[in-house]
């Protein structure tokens, strides 16, 4: 196992268990939470794999995805009466997950040539679609809509990766360094309370 197939699970697991949170907040049934668990872990690859052409999807051709979502999903589910007391450690791995997802993505992007600006564009896909399909679900407004500096860290992480791989920096350099500033720029966002201006 790869280290970033390491953190693509671990990414995938925290997702799922923020998107089953939210079901559990929501007062869902468990169907519900596993649905809004599984929409928010693979929703957003699931969604760059249709759009450039890569028939099935990544979590069709490797279900550890979906085992592992149903899994962190269940497990929030069980202990929900208790899952406040983890819900800040969470953030850590979901910023994490955040990091890694923009590298997953971008690059694949690139790897199925699309251009600098399209494939900027799947690396944030791949973070958020998940989350902004669970949202509307959740009936409340996509996290990405809001305040929070949470796709414009994804934004700014897929353009940083998209330079250094134009100025020629080997590719695992380059990945490291742009999930690296993803990872950073979000934490600090949490810890700080930073936010986008607001209408």
């Amino acid at each position: 196992m790869t280290v970033l197939y390491a953190l693509d699970l671990t990414g995938t697991a925290a997702f799922a268990a923020s998107g089953a949170w939210i079901g559990v907040r929501r007062h869902m049934d468990l169907v519900g939470v596993l649905v809004l668990g599984l929409v928010t872990a693979v929703g957003g690859g699931t969604l760059r794999d249709l759009m450039v052409g890569d028939i099935p999807p990544f979590s069709l051709q490797n279900e550890t995805y979906l085992y592992v979502s149903v899994f962190a999903a269940l497990l929030v589910y069980a202990s929900r009466k208790r899952f406040k007391m983890v819900e800040r450690p969470l953030l850590v791995l979901d910023a994490v997950g955040l990091g890694t997802f923009v590298v997953i993505g971008t690059t694949k992007a690139l790897d199925y040539h699309l251009g600098f600006f399209g494939a900027a564009l799947m690396g944030v896909m791949t973070c958020t679609a998940g989350g902004v399909v669970r949202d509307v679900l959740a009936n409340q407004v996509p996290l990405i809509l809001r305040k929070e500096i949470y796709a414009s860290a994804c934004f700014a992480g897929a353009l940083l990766l998209v330079a250094l791989e134009v100025a020629g920096t080997p590719r695992p350099i380059a990945a490291l360094i742009a999930a690296s500033a993803v990872v950073m720029v979000r934490l600090l966002a949490i810890h700080f309370n930073w936010s986008l201006p607001r209408a």
